[in-house]
């Protein structure tokens, strides 16, 4: 099997592995337990709070840990609105191919009063600052933009929106899910008030991810019940899992210059080798994208049928963002680069992982390849296109 879904999910490492087991069994305390075996749990879970600050430059006390991602996004986007409220500041800019967890947080807000902007990402997959700093206002409480997207796999301009942001007095969240592990990300340097991040795409458990935010952001409560996290998210810490994605976190964040560059090459050798397909696309820009990320649009077929047939051949893959496998939508995130809705219907997303090999690159090319072709064999849709009954997009 060649796993290329690491976007949706990457398996454990060892190292996260054996720290989870061991600590299930030697530090089961109750953190918030006063006499030693709960106070042993609490010293690990300050030390994974340590360990993971110190990664992406933030202070111990800034980390407040959640379930995953998608919680930190809601709590993050919702307290600063809560702050924006107070203050009659209804207005928040965002971006129109963010992940839902942001989308639908931000949708949920607007049916509440606020009104939302959402900025274009254009055909290359980015935000242009300049087009971010004049959506701003005076009543603008929130800027939301993810730092890498999940599914065309584009680095946003993240130091340069920070720095408008700070220059304007708004508070600036970004949901680095797909960033943190995989890219250098530093709170500090990129002027970064709130940021989301899961450890089941670094390598650590499912169910488990942490929230940053600065020192003097208010949080408002999703979870009521208890004082953990410093009063900020109730419930009793799963501190085996937080370690593990600490564990984690350490472990990719020191090898990671090696392993971006080994997967850029691998990355640029598919992509290289999709490209001589007719009438196909790469989405998002070449250059400004995640080591790992490939995504493609073949002209004339539909993109379930191709993960299907990929997973005959071993190859798991991808149409879009995991968190819609389910919909029979296109993806909004093509959309918003420009993609009609046929074309959209036939992609593909490849994100590699480190123990990918040439000899699966170029099988991945060979099986794409073949697959493409034998599905536009019986394709309506390319038979029009093909005879000049409809014009060819790509």
């Amino acid at each position: 099997m060649i796993y290329a879904d690491n976007a949706a999910t990457t398996k454990m490492s060892a190292a996260a592995v054996k720290t989870m087991i061991s600590l299930a069994e030697e530090a089961w305390g109750n953190p918030s337990s006063l006499y030693s075996h709960g106070q042993q749990a609490k010293e690990v879970l300050e030390k994974a709070r340590a360990d993971i600050a110190a990664v992406i430059g933030a202070e111990p006390r800034e980390i407040y840990f959640t379930s995953g991602g998608s919680e930190a996004d809601n709590q993050a986007i919702i307290s600063a609105a809560a702050e924006g409220r107070k203050k009659g500041k209804m207005h928040i800019v965002s971006s129109a191919f963010e992940h839902h967890a942001v989308l639908h947080t931000l949708e949920k807000l607007r049916k509440e009063g606020f009104e939302i902007t959402l900025l274009d990402v254009h055909t290359n997959g980015l935000i242009i600052p300049a087009e971010a700093e004049k959506a701003i206002r005076e009543d603008t409480c929130l800027v939301t933009v993810m730092y890498a997207n999940n599914e065309i796999g584009t680095i946003q301009p993240i130091k340069e929106l920070g720095e408008i942001c700070r220059k304007r007095n708004v508070t600036f969240h970004v949901d680095a899910v797909q960033a943190v592990g995989n890219i250098p990300v530093n709170v500090v340097s990129d002027n970064i008030d709130m940021l989301s991040a899961s450890a089941h795409k670094f390598h650590g458990p499912k169910g488990t991810g942490f929230l940053y935010a600065k020192k003097g952001i208010r949080l408002t409560n999703l979870i009521e019940g208890g004082a953990q996290e410093r009063g900020k998210r109730a419930g009793t810490e799963n501190v085996p899992s937080i370690a593990a994605m600490a564990e984690a976190l350490r472990e990719e964040n020191a090898k990671m210059g090696k392993k971006a560059a080994y997967l850029t090459k691998i990355r640029d050798k598919i992509i290289n080798g999709l490209s001589e397909i007719p009438h196909s696309a790469l989405n998002g820009d070449l250059q400004k994208r995640l080591p790992g990320n490939v995504n493609f649009c073949f002209e004339g077929i539909e993109g379930e049928s191709l993960l299907l047939l990929l997973d005959d051949r071993g190859i798991c893959a991808s149409s879009g963002s995991a968190c819609t496998s389910g919909s029979l939508d296109p993806s909004h995130v093509l959309l918003a680069i420009g993609r009609v809705h046929d074309v959209a219907h036939g992609s593909l997303r490849l994100s590699i992982g480190e123990d990918i090999t040439d000899g699966d690159a170029d099988y991945i090319i060979k099986s794409v390849k073949e697959v493409v072709e034998y599905l536009r064999g019986f394709s309506p849709i390319w038979r029009d296109l093909i005879n000049g009954k409809k014009e060819f997009i790509l």
